[in-house]
């Protein structure tokens, strides 16, 4: 994650699950069919799972729930220690970010976050997706899930929109974090060497995935 937000996301944590079930008007359509999100990310995955950023632990606890092995990252201490309390005792969350993390104990066949990617840069996104696909054998994928845009108008649209709803902490939020548009994205995962996909979920969150390509 881009760790200049770190603290907000702090901030954030004992609040998150509140956001993500829907009950602050103002990151209600953001978090639309949250659950159908995270269950669609454990479909596609594999079997060894990196995830980034895993917050409170929601997607974590649906992949192994799903008998999946997850090698689970989150750079906040609060995140970390509410976590732990969904997950099983003797799963190890560790500290790092979506461009310095400690190296997965398994060979991975699936890279996975949620609402996480906007943290960087598209600079940096370009460089943490050939990171990634360095870690990953022909075949693997990296699938995320995060607000987009299809275009930068799009995104002006949804501020305007949200300062006249008085949702200010969403536009502020939308101004303030690194949000990519769709056709950006795109070219970042082709030129990191992956075939990819899209699927729109919500008015804010698409779900990309590529595949490395040989």
């Amino acid at each position: 994650m881009g760790r200049e937000f770190l603290d907000i996301f702090t901030d954030w944590s004992s609040d998150y699950d509140d956001f993500v079930e829907g009950n602050d008007p103002e990151y209600k359509a953001v978090f639309e069919g949250y659950s159908n999100i995270l269950k669609e990310i454990v479909r596609r995955s594999g079997t060894s799972v990196l995830e980034f950023g895993i917050g409170t632990g929601n997607l974590t606890k649906q992949l192994l729930s799903s008998g999946k092995w997850v090698f689970p990252i989150e750079p906040s201490k609060e995140m970390r220690k509410l976590a732990k309390k969904k997950l099983p005792s003797e799963v190890i969350i560790y500290d790092g970010d979506l461009q310095n993390y400690p190296n997965p104990t398994k060979k991975l066949d699936t890279i996975v976050s949620s609402y996480v990617f906007h943290h960087l840069t598209d600079t940096e996104k370009g460089m943490a997706l050939k990171k990634y696909a360095n870690q990953l054998e022909m075949g693997g994928k990296v699938i995320f899930a995060d607000t987009m845009f299809e275009s930068q108008e799009a995104l002006n649209q949804k501020i305007i929109q949200a300062k006249e709803q008085q949702f200010y902490a969403l536009a502020d939020d939308l101004e303030r974090e690194y949000y990519t548009l769709v056709p950006t994205l795109l070219t970042l995962f082709d030129l990191a060497g992956f075939n990819v996909s899209i699927e729109q979920m919500n008015e804010y969150v698409w779900i990309i995935e590529g595949e490395k390509r040989a």
